[in-house]
Order: C-alpha cells, then structure tokens, then sequence
C-alpha cells in the first residue's frame, strides 16, 4: 500500500508537511492553522483502515486533506470513495486542491459543512477517523457509535494532547461495552475503538 504513493501524492504530502511545521513554528496568529496529524498517524491510519471490514469510510475534519490522502490509500484498494467533512470554506477549497493534485478525487467524496448535520444519514461505517474541535468530539461518537458494523473501528485524535478537554467522551467510550477501545500512544494520541 505504501509502495503505491504516487509522485503527485507524495509532493502533496511533503507540501502540506512543510506548511504544517512552518504554521507550528510562527510566532503569528494563524486563525486557521492545518493542525494535521504527522505522518506516523497517517501511515497508522491507513494500516487500520486497511483491515477494516466492508462498509464506508468516513472522517470528521479534513482540514487541507492530509489525513484523507492516507485513508484513501485503503479506500483505493476497495474501490470506495471517503466522505470527509469540513466546516471551514478555506480549509476545504485547499483540501479540493490537495485531492486534485494527488489525483484522488475518484476516492474522496468532500462534504462543505457541519458533520453533525450529515453523520446521521450515513450507515454501515466500516472506518471513521476523527480529527475536528474538540467539543463535537462527544456529539460525533453518539451518532456514530450505532451506525458502526460489526470490527469496524473509529480512531479519534489527539486522545492524549487534549486529554482533559476530552475526558467526558473517553469515559464514555470505555464504558460501552459494545466497543473494544484503547489510546495508542502515537502522534498526538489515537483513540481506537472496534465494534464487537
């Protein structure tokens, strides 16, 4: 799967990663800062969706389309597309940017607007990655949680970096027992939880 990066993708990613580090390193006030997920997560995500059973893929956050590019890495070897939601206009116009240039855009199907609106309309989730403002985290998994098929998993970020801003929903997520979860300690924490 790795092996199959193509050039196109492979200049997307290291551009996206070196605006990332240059945003993260300015002493300005960014208003809309990519916060996307290092690389290592990318290549874990990708691994888990892989392995995921039949259904559709789903990500809460596409930000400028780093993390979808991983994902789709697996929803190529299906042939399915990836619905990825993002609220803000900016972020999405550079996400259709990054779709285009790593020629994806068979894969990806971008979505302008509040998850929330949409996740409820959506079944049989395979695979959901979860990377948007912290306090939708809890709303998100409430919808999301019934419509997850049997070993189909949801990754949440930053399940360590922002612990305590999270901590409502990781009880919640450890107490139900229909799910299997733990936080691997990678990138910025991923919160992984697979369906019974």
């Amino acid at each position: 799967m790795f092996s199959e990066i193509t050039d196109h993708m492979f200049r997307r990613m290291r551009y996206l990663e070196k605006l990332d580090a240059e945003d993260r390193m300015s002493d300005k006030f960014v208003l809309q800062r990519l916060r996307q997920i290092p690389p290592q997560t990318g290549r874990f995500l990708a691994l888990m969706a892989a392995n995921c059973p039949q259904g559709n893929f789903v990500e809460i956050g596409t930000s400028a389309g780093y993390s979808t590019m991983w994902i789709s890495l697996a929803a190529q070897e299906r042939n399915i597309r990836i619905k990825t939601f993002e609220v803000l206009t900016e972020k999405a116009r550079m996400a259709g940017e990054t779709f285009a240039q790593a020629h994806i855009e068979q894969y990806v199907e971008p979505i302008t607007g509040d998850a929330l609106s949409y996740l409820s309309g959506i079944r049989e989730i395979a695979f959901c990655f979860l990377d948007a403002e912290k306090d939708v985290y809890e709303k998100c998994w409430d919808i999301i949680a019934d419509n997850i098929v049997r070993h189909g998993i949801l990754i949440a970020d930053n399940a360590l970096s922002h612990d305590t801003e999270l901590g409502p929903m990781l009880k919640k997520v450890e107490a139900d027992t229909r799910f299997d979860s733990l936080i691997v300690p990678i990138g910025n924490g991923e919160l992984v939880c697979r369906r019974k």
